[in-house]
């Protein structure tokens, strides 16, 4: 390993490195540039009981087309007049145009104050379904009803208007993240020159993870968020710049030349680089497990985008670094002999905690808990109205809809059962309380589709309770194989996985999370309490991101996925400070023993670490561009808990630990003092904390 860093490095090695890498990623664009990800959004498990209703309906006749709902309504809000029933009974042949099948309707509703007629469009994918709903709007529109408002909704329309809402949403998000990224380098790094190259790298290393994971998801077939990955790349891929640069700038302080303080820096952070990496890619790769296919798409897709950022900021940043030289610093070029000491506003930090530790950890304690206290009345679960940030036409239809209309007419469950004991199966939940109307929909011959309007609104829990006493009562007819689905079951189905993932991956992450860290630190008393307060930190950004969005952003829950991701996300990245600053201060603690060594640590990571939980942060809250409530949900607690963990800690909460339990930290390993600091060195580190640094230096 001594051998690779010189050669990266290197006046020949550099170029070369270069070479390769432009070749590598040329052929990679070149293999993978056609490649895009696979739609779809499925909610519910493949197993589950709504998603096989969803599988046995595709084959029925007339399946490759759904209905649309116009829905209209009087802009005073007075009941609709015999005119307005007539125009709108004129729009059914102009709908018959434009969809090409029958319009029914209008049907008034109970109050008289809307009406909603109904027509299918064809589905064969986006693209067929965007062009059919617009036709179908642009035919509403030229037929204007005075004093009537006609909004088209329902599920292939607000399929539509969500798409629309993302178009152009992903190119803002790449833009505002490289903007964020770029002014904290240039804060950090204080040069105008610097922060272009891991910028630049971590760039062509977000864009090949783009395509990579795209080329990935079409053939495995997985569903993800491409938004989430690139703010992973960018994150992660700029924490591992932000700890090698700051490395290289101590070794320019103390060697001539800067391919050997370069080659010093490489071997120096790339095993806490390493092992950062590994424990977030571990942690997503338990993601696999996941029943929720979102979930386990993302988790595959963002494991394969943190190893391309690993192996560019391993790869392609240093022989960059290396044929630029110690001139990249300016205008405050590290020079040799620099006596000035990194960190002093950390170094002065550290002391104060080592030496009164207990004031750090219980003041950090009481926050973590007064934010773990947003966890109380936070409920789990969104409508699908609830989802979107944005406004649009079909939202309102729905809203309309659900006002005047029984609150199920919009999202009917579907029952599948065999044609020969179908009207068992109907009489049975026509018994059920709570259901509005039954409806026979069509047959295949051998299975008969009902379709079951109840009065709950779709997303409460009473609405829930309506699915499971439907399907009690259609799993009860005898012979009958019926089967219960629709939006409202699936939704049903869909809690009970996001809740099954968190169960089982929660704790598949924490011990990933302890086998890295007992790994890197051959210890196990340290690991043991870093992942309790990291869990800790985690689970009061949940609190406090969970109060923050009913208070100030006015969702009134979390989205089915996010306590999950957040902890993921939380739980994995906390880990990589930890890593960063205790790797460092083991790299001490032979000559500082542990609270010296952690002085030194945190004196020299404070910076770097600060910058790199910025920098996350401040890539996480660009999710909030986003019209999906849940990836603004996962920026405002991340981001939250990436503040906390940086500023309380990594930097209180940690070195007061180590200072409490001093060289008993890494039992069973037994630490072997070096002879630097004299054979009273025990002692004097009691009555001072800094007596070892004192001494070493």
């Amino acid at each position: 390993m001594r051998s690779l860093p010189d050669r990266l490095t290197s006046r020949r090695g550099a170029w070369i490195s270069l070479a390769l890498v432009a070749l590598a990623v040329t052929l990679l664009f070149g293999l993978f540039g056609r490649a895009s990800a696979p739609a779809g959004n499925d909610v519910a498990p493949p197993s589950s009981e709504s998603a096989r209703v969803a599988s046995l309906v595709a084959s029925f006749p007339g399946a490759d087309r759904q209905t649309v709902l116009v829905v209209a309504s009087r802009d005073d809000g007075a009941r609709l007049t015999q005119g307005d029933l007539t125009a709108l009974r004129a729009l059914g042949p102009v709908l018959e145009d434009a969809g090409g099948t029958y319009a029914a309707g209008p049907f008034p509703s109970d109050d008289g104050k809307a009406a909603v007629l109904q027509t299918k469009i064809g589905t064969a994918d986006m693209d067929a379904t965007a062009t059919s709903v617009k036709e179908v709007r642009a035919a509403i529109a030229d037929h204007p009803i005075d004093g009537v408002a006609v909004q088209v909704t329902g599920g292939p329309a607000f399929g539509v208007d969500i798409a629309g809402a993302f178009a152009g949403a992903d190119f803002t998000l790449l833009l505002v993240t490289i903007g964020i990224v770029a002014l904290l380098l240039i804060v950090t790094y204080r040069s105008p020159v610097l922060w272009i190259l891991p910028l630049t790298v971590v760039a062509i290393a977000d864009q090949l993870a783009a395509k990579a994971t795209a080329a990935i998801g079409g053939a495995l077939a997985l569903q993800f968020d491409a938004g989430i990955v690139s703010v992973l790349v960018f994150g992660a891929g700029t924490n591992y710049a932000l700890l090698m640069v700051s490395r290289y700038r101590e070794e320019l302080a103390r060697t001539p030349s800067h391919r050997t303080a370069l080659a010093d820096a490489w071997r120096g952070t790339v095993p806490a680089i390493f092992a950062s990496n590994i424990t977030v890619v571990l942690s997503l790769a338990t993601l696999v497990l996941a029943a929720i296919p979102g979930t386990r798409g993302l988790g595959i897709a963002s494991a394969v985008g943190l190893l391309i950022a690993l192996v560019s900021a391993l790869f392609f940043l240093p022989p960059l670094l290396a044929v630029c030289g110690r001139r990249v610093f300016w205008p405050f070029v590290p020079r040799v002999g620099d006596d000035r000491r990194p960190g002093r506003a950390w170094r002065a930090v550290a002391v104060r905690v080592v030496r009164r530790p207990w004031i750090p950890l219980v003041g950090g304690a009481a926050l973590l808990a007064v934010m773990a206290t947003g966890l109380l009345g936070t409920t789990v679960g969104l409508s699908q109205v609830e989802k979107f940030r944005v406004a649009s036409e079909s939202a309102a239809g729905l809203e309309v809809l659900g006002s005047h209309f029984p609150a199920g007419e919009a999202q009917p469950m579907v029952v599948v059962a065999e044609t020969a004991r179908a009207g068992a199966v109907q009489k049975a939940i026509e018994g059920v309380d709570g259901v509005v109307r039954v409806t026979p929909a069509g047959t295949d011959g051998s299975l008969t589709r009902i379709l079951v309007t109840g009065e709950a609104a779709p997303g409460t829990t009473a609405s829930l309770d309506l699915v499971r006493d439907v399907r009690e009562a259609a799993h009860g007819v005898a012979d009958a194989d019926a089967l219960v689905g629709g939006a409202v079951a699936s939704d049903l189905d869909a809690r009970e996985g996001n809740l099954r993932d968190f169960l089982l991956i929660v704790p598949l992450v924490l011990a990933v999370s302890l086998v890295v860290l007992i790994v890197l630190l051959r210890a196990l008393l340290a690991p043991v309490l870093l992942l309790v307060v990291n869990a800790a930190s985690a689970a009061a950004a949940i609190g406090a991101g969970a109060w923050l969005s009913r208070t100030l952003f006015g969702w009134g829950a979390l989205d089915l996925q996010v306590p999950l991701l957040a902890f993921l996300f939380l739980v994995a990245l906390g880990i990589d400070y930890t890593i960063f600053l205790v790797h460092r201060t083991k790299s001490e603690v032979r000559t500082l023993g542990t609270r010296g060594a952690m002085v030194e640590a945190l004196a020299a990571t404070g910076g770097v670490i600060t910058s790199a939980g910025l920098v996350l942060a401040g890539v996480f809250a660009a999710l909030g561009l986003l019209p999906l409530v849940t990836l603004g949900q996962i920026g405002v607690i991340v981001g939250i808990g990436v503040l906390v963990d940086t500023f309380v800690v990594r930097t209180l909460m940690v070195p007061a630990i180590f200072a409490l339990v001093g060289d008993r930290m890494w039992w069973p390993s037994r630490l072997q003092r070096s002879s630097t600091t004299g054979p009273n060195a025990e002692e004097s580190k009691d009555a001072d904390p800094t007596a070892d640094l004192v001494a070493a230096r």
